[in-house]
């Protein structure tokens, strides 16, 4: 599908999800709107009809967004719509006396800028002039090893702490939703994934098969080569790509 909001700007995406090799249910959940210039993923914590619930309040909290003429509005909208899935989630894990949250990363889109927002460990990467650069920081205990000089960006792959993540939709009664910007330029691609992949597939890797192949071709492509490295974790993407 294809989305227009500017004459000399549009985009198109496509999403996949598998399930693993491990897991036997799929708490990951994916949402792509590109009429509406909006695409999220999110991954569920807190087992099976917790996790999965959770990640789906949250991508059908975004499917209800409508599209706004400018960014800083539908910015909003999508705060708005995830710190309400946040309470909701928080009234859930009472009553169920068990913690029940999700990761999301969502990317907005509308005219030639972008927003992407995020809490937990789901990525969004960009690949610009055949460079990948990861555009968000992991909420993740991981993450604040390396930051802070504990281990290096190398450890960090497959390190056993690589599970805790410090940040997540319903997972503490306040929610802080971390919010950046990025120009959109014709050629660029976004990839939005759940951890599943980053674990058994490198950057190095990301941005190869990104670059090799076309856009549905990629994202089946990335999810094989997860699969292929033990997917231990549900794999879930949405790449966008960006045309004039």
């Amino acid at each position: 599908m294809a989305g227009v909001t500017e004459a000399l700007m549009r985009w198109q995406s496509f999403a996949q999800t598998d399930v693993g090799l491990v897991r036997q249910v799929n708490e990951d959940a994916w949402l792509d709107r590109p009429e509406a210039g909006i695409w999220a993923v999110a991954d569920g914590m807190g087992g099976h009809s917790a996790g999965d619930v959770a990640s789906q309040m949250i991508v059908s909290a975004l499917a209800r967004l409508k599209p706004a003429n400018d960014l800083s509005t539908l910015v909003e909208f999508a705060e708005h719509q995830l710190l309400g899935v946040n309470d909701q989630l928080q009234k859930l894990s009472l009553e169920r006396r068990q913690i029940i949250g999700s990761t999301v990363v969502c990317l907005l889109a509308v005219g030639a800028h972008a927003a992407f927002l995020w809490a937990g460990d789901s990525r969004l990467y960009r690949q610009r002039d055949g460079e990948l650069l990861r555009l968000t920081t992991d909420h993740s205990k991981v993450e604040e090893y390396v930051r802070h000089g504990i281990i290096s960006r190398e450890e960090a792959y497959n390190h056993p702490d690589g599970n805790l993540i410090t940040r997540a939709v319903g997972a503490a009664e306040g929610l802080f939703l971390e919010c950046n910007l990025t120009d959109l330029k014709a050629g660029d691609r976004f990839l939005l994934c759940t951890d599943g992949l980053d674990k058994h597939v490198r950057d190095e890797d990301i941005a190869t098969t990104l670059l090799a192949n076309e856009l549905r071709l990629a994202a089946r492509e990335l999810i094989e080569l997860a699969l292929r490295g033990g997917a231990s974790d549900n794999v879930t993407l949405c790449v966008v790509e960006i045309t004039a």
